[in-house]
């Protein structure tokens, strides 16, 4: 089997020939090709060639195009922060919607028109054309809870929470509309799997979830699959008191951040979903080493069962050494699902 085959094998409950191996590499990536971050963030071409030098450096199964979560908030004018060698950063302080009175003037941009969104499905399209069917491609979303902290302020949405929840709403129903189609237009570019990375689903309690990030997290892994697209979500942070409903969404691979047990979300979700993750990214792989990063990756799997696809919590450290993260590589390459 080549990667591609490996992933979509496990998404349909047949058995890969081993385990995929899925970890998030975007800075390490970047410093693999010698490139500035900022090059690889903004420029399609210089992430498809870090991108594919690190998937077949480290015989990963996949290639993406994640490079942090300003593409879709620059596109409607928001302001963002740029640097020489970092991840763009949303500039909360000056958040688009700090009054919420702009959200009726907002329009969705067209992932097409040549802003950030744009680069990125250029990026899904060069994916395609140089990993020749031996990746699988995946493209990638904002959800609807972090998309929304993006546009208004992390601060000011969880009180929305409480004092707005029609702003609320209307917020949410703008950010699906808005995601489904920059991921309809990454999924036409070639991407077969689309990433909703919603981070800020984990500051929430289960009751704010349930009620508000829920309900659309689940119309967007829904509309993502009539796209024709797997749905892989990464919710970064302490997802513990959330893992029945992340369970119930439906997603074809569900990421989980070293402070959510694999076990629990195993029980949580019962056999048949599909679980990544959740090597500690700084304790477990930068400062481990080959023997503890293999010993770790075997707990992970013991805990999980047989649906279980190798990857760190969230994204492999810019300076983890190359050892490591073969050992993490080595362990999906020797054992089966």
């Amino acid at each position: 089997m080549n990667g591609r085959e490996r992933v979509i094998a496990m998404l349909q409950g047949q058995p890969p020939d081993h385990l995929p191996v899925m970890p998030i590499t975007m800075m390490f990536a970047s410093d693999l090709i010698g490139a500035r971050y900022l090059d690889y963030a903004t420029d399609f071409r210089v992430l498809a060639e870090a991108q594919m030098r690190v998937a077949e450096g480290f015989q990963f199964d996949y290639v993406s195009v994640i490079s942090d979560p300003g593409c879709e908030a620059a596109d409607l004018g928001a302001s963002i922060k740029f640097f020489p060698d970092q991840p763009p950063a949303i500039d909360e302080e000056n958040a688009l919607l700090a009054d919420k009175s702009k959200l009726s003037a907002l329009e969705i941009p067209d992932p097409a028109g040549g802003g950030r969104m744009a680069n990125r499905v250029k990026g899904a399209r060069l994916l395609k054309e140089q990993s020749h069917g031996e990746k699988i491609v995946e493209g990638w979303i904002e959800g609807p809870c972090a998309e929304a902290a993006d546009l208004r302020g992390i601060n000011a949405l969880m009180m929305d929470f409480f004092d707005d929840p029609e702003f609320i709403a209307g917020l949410f129903t703008f950010v699906l509309e808005m995601e489904v189609a920059f991921a309809k237009a990454q999924v036409d570019a070639g991407a077969e799997l689309i990433g909703i990375g919603d981070a800020a689903a984990s500051l929430v309690g289960p009751k704010i979830y349930q009620e508000f990030v829920w309900p659309f997290e689940k119309k967007m892994v829904d509309r993502v699959h009539a796209l024709g697209a797997s749905v892989r979500l990464h919710i970064c942070g302490n997802t513990r008191q959330i893992l029945d409903g992340i369970g119930r969404l439906g997603c074809d691979i569900v990421d989980l951040d070293w402070p959510a047990p694999v076990a629990e979300a195993r029980a949580a979700m019962g056999p048949g979903q599909a679980l990544l993750g959740n090597l500690d990214p700084v304790r477990d792989l930068r400062n481990g080493t080959p023997e503890s990063v293999y010993a770790a990756a075997a707990e992970c799997h013991r805990q999980a069962g047989p649906r279980f696809i190798v990857g760190a919590g969230c994204e492999v450290v810019r300076d983890t050494p190359p050892a490591n993260l073969a050992a993490l590589v080595r362990y999906g390459m020797e054992h089966q699902a």
